[in-house]
């Protein structure tokens, strides 16, 4: 167990939190960090490319001459692939590229993500938005005081409407739960920014 500093928005020390080093500070695996984000890029493919194959093609159903005595190599169909405008061969076809990985895989990736933001100081914990409403200049001064950069992964626990609406005109910062966590996202941010009670969610889901 370790402790953490937890800050207010105005970037001020508030406290401090202990959380478990089996989630946070762990040597970061990147065989499995690599396999994950592969398997996350994997299924955000679209899949739908086609092409048509020669029974696919419209036309080419007479036999463009007789099989003999023509001199000219035998021919079934005018839409065969070696035919201007027959069919393709082994083209792509629609199909998911998404595939699956052990449980034990994706959480020891997350933990290894986690644990590459904290070593590399991109992880920061706040004790509370307290947002009363939406305010996008006001969390962007939040954003500010805490010295973060552009791109900024925002866990809250639970979804916090306040903040979603604040952030959502903010280039770079994307908002997420302890539960939509994911290594694409956090390999993607530049920084971490959770609030207290999502962290401690974090280390009961993956501790």
């Amino acid at each position: 167990m370790a402790n953490y500093d937890v800050l207010k928005v105005d970037g001020t020390k508030a406290g401090s939190v202990e959380l478990s080093d089996s989630v946070f500070a762990i040597e970061p695996n990147n065989d499995v960090l690599f396999e994950a984000i592969n398997l996350q890029r994997a299924s955000l493919r679209q899949g739908t490319h086609a092409v048509k194959n020669r029974s696919a093609v419209r036309g080419g159903g007479r036999k463009p001459w007789r099989q003999k005595g023509t001199g000219r190599a035998r021919q079934g169909t005018i839409r065969a692939p070696q035919w201007r405008g027959g069919g393709v061969v082994f083209g792509p076809t629609p199909r998911s590229y998404a595939y699956k990985m052990p449980k034990k895989m994706r959480r020891l990736a997350l933990r290894s993500a986690l644990s590459y933001k904290v070593q590399e100081n991109e992880f920061k914990i706040v004790d509370n938005f307290n947002l009363e409403a939406p305010k996008t200049k006001e969390f962007k001064t939040t954003l500010t005081n805490l010295e973060l950069p552009k791109k900024v992964l925002v866990v809250t626990l639970g979804e916090d409407v306040n903040v979603e609406l604040s952030a959502r005109n903010i280039p770079g910062v994307q908002i997420t739960t302890p539960e939509g966590l994911n290594v694409l996202d956090l390999t993607h941010a530049d920084s971490v920014l959770i609030t207290e009670e999502a962290a401690k969610k974090v280390e009961e889901v993956l501790g």
